[in-house]
This record gives C-alpha cells, structure tokens and sequence, in this order.
C-alpha cells in the first residue's frame, strides 16, 4: 500500500489525480480518463524521473498496484531492456514476487510473467527461478498461504518455460496435495502454449501422480494425448481435438 500511496503522489505532481469514474489531468479536466490510458500516457515516464534505478522500480510498481494495467510492467520491462539497464535485479523480482503472494487480483502480473518473461527463452530460465523455483523448497517447507498463493500463480502460468527448467520445480510442487491442481494447469498450458513445452513421458507420469478429481476437465484429454507421445497442441493439431472427441 505504501507503494501505491508513492504512485499516487506522484501522479498528482504530474497533474493527474483519480476522480469518481476514472482519472483527469490538469491539462484536460473534462476529460475522463481510463486506468489505460494513464498507464500509457505516464507509466514510462517513471524512469525519466531524477531517481535511483532501484525507486524508480518500486515506484513503477506502486503504479502497477494503483492502476492494475498490464501496460505498466510493459514499460518495466522496457526499461530493463533499454539502454539504462538492465534494472536491479533484486528489486525487479522482488516486485514480482510481492505481487503474487499479495491476496488481491494478480492478473496484470502473471499475463506479464507468461507473454514477456516467460515465452522469452533469453529471460525464461531466470525469471521462473527468480518467482519459483529459487524458492520451491521453502514453499513446501514453510506452507504459508502468501508463498502457496505465488506458487500457483506460477505455475498456472508456467507454460512456456523449458521443460528442463520447471521440471524438478513441478516435482517438488507436488510433494504438497494442495499445489496438485496448479501442476495440472501448469501441464495443461505446457501442451496448449504456442510456446508451451514438456516432455510427454514425464508429463505423464506426473500427472499420474496427481491427486485430482476424476472429473477434472480435460484430465483425460490431456492424459491420451500425452500417452500418444505428443510434446504440444500446435505441433499436433489433431491430437487434442481426437482425444475430446474420444471422452466426450
């Protein structure tokens, strides 16, 4: 909250402040603006401003926090990627990390985490580690509600990240019951992904030993399909659509 409050003051010295549908700035007071819209028009001017890398960062988050708009970790990411960067990387993740353990909607982080991180194999193996799988091993030991809720989050959205480097994470995730239908998704998303990738003989066998409904949707689909020794929906187009029409 507190970065969220910095946002806000900041936004106001820039001459926008919130009003009761939306946001105005000083230039156009008749004008409505959307959370959107400000994110695009303000958030990269974050990392103009006179201050260390380090605050401009967390002051780039408590925008995030405040306006909820996926745009905003776009111009993170950018400024990372610019010609002042990269950002400190203890801040960056741990940005993220605060974020999804935070128990509000995280949304704008895990999109980001999945299309800009994630699907980039230049940044996948380490930005999965910095959010998971550094941590996976304290997630089963410590089993707080904070930690369990990132390790969802994640893996939900883990996809993309190469098979190599999630793997021993999936499996530690699922010494605890209580992640086995995160694992499940992760697995899903790892066939279905444009980007997606897993190994099907260990795919399989995990989710042989998940602790699920046997009416959890798309179990069996994804378990055929697996079997059959395909790695990803794109690269099998038939496959998924043989295995529904197998269990429906």
């Amino acid at each position: 909250m507190r970065a969220e409050e910095a946002a806000r003051r900041w936004l106001a010295d820039q001459g926008v402040s919130q009003v009761r549908d939306g946001w105005v700035s000083v230039e156009k007071p008749d004008v409505v603006l959307t959370a959107n819209q400000v994110a695009h028009s303000w958030a990269g001017d974050v990392f103009a401003e006179e201050l260390d890398a380090a605050e401009q960062v967390r002051l780039a988050f408590g925008l995030l926090d405040l306006l909820d708009e996926y745009w905003v970790t776009c111009e993170i990411r950018f400024a990372n990627d610019g010609a002042d960067g990269p950002l400190p990387a203890d801040v960056l993740w741990d940005g993220y990390r605060q974020r999804l353990e935070a128990d509000r909607d995280a949304e704008a982080v895990t999109y980001s985490l999945w299309v800009d991180w994630f699907e980039d194999h230049a940044t996948s193996a380490t930005a999965f580690a910095e959010v998971l799988g550094n941590d996976i091993d304290r997630v089963v030991a410590e089993r707080s509600e904070a930690l369990l809720r990132r390790a969802r989050r994640v893996l939900e959205c883990s996809g993309p990240v190469r098979w190599a480097v999630k793997e021993m994470t999936y499996r530690t995730a699922m010494r605890l019951p209580t992640l086995h239908s995160a694992v499940f998704h992760g697995l899903l998303a790892s066939f279905h992904d444009v980007h997606g990738d897993l190994e099907p003989a260990a795919a399989l066998e995990f989710l042989g030993r998940l602790d699920l409904p046997t009416n959890t949707e798309h179990l069996a689909q994804l378990r055929h399909v697996l079997a059959a020794g395909h790695k990803n929906h794109y690269r099998s187009p038939g496959a998924w659509d043989d295995a529904v029409r197998l269990y429906s």
